[in-house]
């Protein structure tokens, strides 16, 4: 059974910088693509960063520049480094697996989900 546990998420200053984590178990990390959505009050789930099973990345336009996606596959652990953080990046976070090592950006498109973790930017 697949599950994905997010850790990291707290308040921070704009302009500051938390990571996240997402320990990953159950099957072999280093096959499958992971991903990172966040959701705010009231809107919908969305797309923040992704890495196929490879290392290749992929970041929505709102994010790129400051966020950064990465995995450990020796932990079977997802990462996402987030700096120069803005009041519009409060939301849940969520890490999530694909069943596939391809990059994916599609909430569909990925079959696991974590729990979460609140990320709070204060202005």
């Amino acid at each position: 059974q697949v599950q994905l546990v997010e850790s990291g998420g707290g308040l921070v200053q704009a302009g500051g910088s938390l990571r996240l984590s997402c320990a990953a178990s159950g099957r072999t990390f280093s096959s499958y693509a992971m991903g990172w959505f966040r959701q705010a009050p009231g809107e919908e789930r969305e797309f923040v960063a992704a890495i196929s099973s490879g290392g290749m990345t992929l970041y929505a336009d709102s994010v790129k520049g400051r966020f950064t996606i990465s995995r450990d596959n020796a932990k079977n652990t997802l990462y996402l480094q987030m700096n120069s953080l803005k009041p519009e990046d409060t939301a849940v976070y969520y890490c999530a697996q694909r069943n596939s090592w391809l990059i994916g950006k599609q909430r569909s498109e990925f079959a696991y989900w974590g729990q979460g973790t609140q990320v709070i930017v204060s202005s």
